[in-house]
């Protein structure tokens, strides 16, 4: 095993270190686990760091065009956003679903080590840091938001239905503050996703002379700013609260599931992966 392989496991069992931990810590009330995953996740998303760092300065911009740096960016931003909203919100309990991502999409990022994505060279820069940095940013809001979401629902269910509460369900917070993540995620994300849409377009018209060629990434990345625009626009203007924009943001992130895996790795398409 080289020393860049053994590298990259290190990384990947913290993550795994991180998803274990927390769910333990909840079911079994136990703060030293839901410690050890803040710990473990903070680790990981350090080497993280020095990783892609490492293999943008070998590479430079080039590593764009490899979908393991790609989808390995991914996970990164993730676990930054992640901290972020932790610091905002003064609670852990988006570990839930960010070190089990993180862990999903970098362990990717290793399977599609010798796969490359079509960007043409001299639009790489800026491709890179309007259409890709605001893509990542706002789809990991998405996902934080769809943790919120399903957390509470689940929570409302049980409080509607006045069930016994398990164990771990006790130490979630409250349905407000899984309301105000994806009031975060709503109001940060509309805009960073249609700031990349519209790089997107602009960078089609420069590299194939149109601004939409009916690729279908580019048709399903439609509908998902459709909806969310709707999300953006209930919540803003009307004050949606609570259960719907939850639900929203649950089909949202699905919708990005599909984008992500269904388009970059089954269809044919302007952003599959290719070798």
């Amino acid at each position: 095993m080289t020393a860049s392989r053994l590298f990259e496991l290190i990384i990947a069992l913290l993550y795994l270190a991180g998803s274990i931990s927390y769910p333990l810590g909840l079911v079994l009330r136990r703060q030293v686990l839901k410690r050890m995953a803040a710990w473990t996740s903070a680790a990981a998303f350090g080497l993280h760091t020095v990783d892609l760092a490492l293999r943008f300065m070998e590479l430079g911009a080039a590593n764009l065009q490899h979908g393991q740096f790609y989808m390995s960016l991914m996970a990164w931003f993730f676990v930054l956003i992640f901290f972020v909203l932790w610091w905002k919100l003064k609670h852990d309990f988006l570990s839930m679903i960010t070190a089990p991502l993180a862990l999903i999409l970098f362990s990717s990022s290793l399977a599609v080590r010798t796969q490359v994505l079509s960007v043409p060279e001299h639009f790489s820069a800026l491709w890179f840091s309007l259409h890709v940095g605001t893509i990542f940013v706002s789809l990991a809001l998405i996902a934080m938001a769809f943790g919120a979401g399903l957390a509470y629902l689940h929570l409302e269910r049980l409080i509607k239905t006045k069930a016994k509460l398990p164990g771990f369900s006790k130490e979630l917070p409250s349905l407000e503050t899984f309301d105000k993540a994806n009031h975060w995620a709503v109001c940060i994300g509309f805009p960073l996703y249609s700031i990349s849409l519209l790089a997107g377009f602009l960078w089609a018209s420069f590299t194939w002379k149109k601004v939409i060629s009916w690729d279908p990434k580019e048709l399903i990345s439609i509908a998902i700013w459709a909806l969310f625009a709707l999300l953006f626009h209930q919540r803003m203007a009307l004050g949606w609260r609570g259960r719907k924009p939850a639900k929203t943001a649950i089909i949202l992130f699905i919708l990005c599931l599909v984008s992500l895996v269904g388009v970059n790795f089954l269809l044919p398409s302007h952003h599959s992966f290719r070798q």
